[in-house]
């Protein structure tokens, strides 16, 4: 069923400036008309041009963190973003084994866009395992890569096919993202090898033009945590990532009114909301 307010938990870092990690996780959740929720797995000194410092709490307080949101909240959907390191991938495993949500979408931060290295090498093959435990997983394309030992795709219907056979190897929904491509299109395309998307589609593509901004810190944080919340609401992958796209297309656009850090500054997550076109 569909969930009117959907009460939505982020599990990811922080951005001290608001515009990836949690902080952009609720902001999107709050845009889309869910419930947001939080539990921290690293402390991230950050900022518009890029990552200074990370400090992971105990894997002991995280399960605490986990436990106290789940002994109490109903969770209709789950946000997974960075977990940086194998010991905190285990307890976030361990804990969605025993308590299962009616939706995980998990957003496996690995190399954010400015370049940096956000999840332990050898945290690779345990983030490749937690796959089975989401029902959509994020990726941008060099994580895509990382997730299948490939080379990053060049190319949109390389994306795609890496998607397929992604989609294929884990028994999950992949969104593939084509932000990273170049060219005037940026399109996103929700890939189910199972066939499993509405009217039996293995393939769902939203297209839009690439908006010309460089304030698009956290657009990943935001755009699963966007369709998180949206598949909650409605139970329909299609119908998410439709809205999903147009509000982020909306949120690139004016972008730059915030004028957020002297960076790459974040996306305007509630112009829509504030203009009264929220979805």
């Amino acid at each position: 069923m569909n969930t009117p307010v959907p009460r939505v938990l982020s599990i990811a870092g922080t951005d001290p400036t608001g515009g990836a990690g949690i902080q952009a996780d609720l902001k999107s959740i709050a845009a889309h008309g869910g419930y947001g929720m939080a539990v921290v797995t690293a402390l991230v000194a950050q900022n518009t041009h890029g990552v200074r410092a990370v400090h992971t709490p105990p894997p002991e307080f995280l399960r605490e963190q986990l436990d106290a949101v789940s002994d109490d909240v109903t969770i209709d959907a789950i946000k997974i973003g960075m977990l940086g390191n194998t010991e905190t991938i285990s307890v976030v495993d361990d804990w969605l084994g025993r308590n299962r949500s009616p939706l995980v979408v998990l957003d496996p931060v690995m190399i954010a866009t400015s370049g940096d290295r956000l999840l332990q090498a050898d945290a690779e093959e345990a983030i490749g395992r937690l796959l089975h435990r989401a029902d959509l997983v994020t990726p941008n394309l060099p994580e895509l890569a990382v997730l299948l030992k490939e080379p990053t795709a060049q190319s949109w219907p390389e994306a795609l096919e890496q998607g397929r056979r992604l989609s294929r190897a884990k028994s999950v929904i992949v969104l593939v993202k084509g932000g990273h491509l170049h060219g005037q299109d940026c399109p996103d395309a929700l890939v189910d090898a199972a066939g499993g998307l509405p009217a039996g589609r293995q393939v769902f593509e939203v297209s839009a033009k690439r908006i010309n901004t460089a304030n698009t810190h956290g657009t990943g944080c935001s755009m699963s945590s966007a369709m998180a919340t949206l598949q909650a609401r409605l139970v329909d992958w299609n119908a998410a990532l439709t809205l999903t796209k147009s509000w982020l297309q909306d949120s690139l656009t004016h972008a730059d009114e915030l004028n957020v850090g002297s960076g790459n500054g974040p996306l305007h997550h509630f112009h829509q909301l504030w203009n009264g076109s929220a979805p």
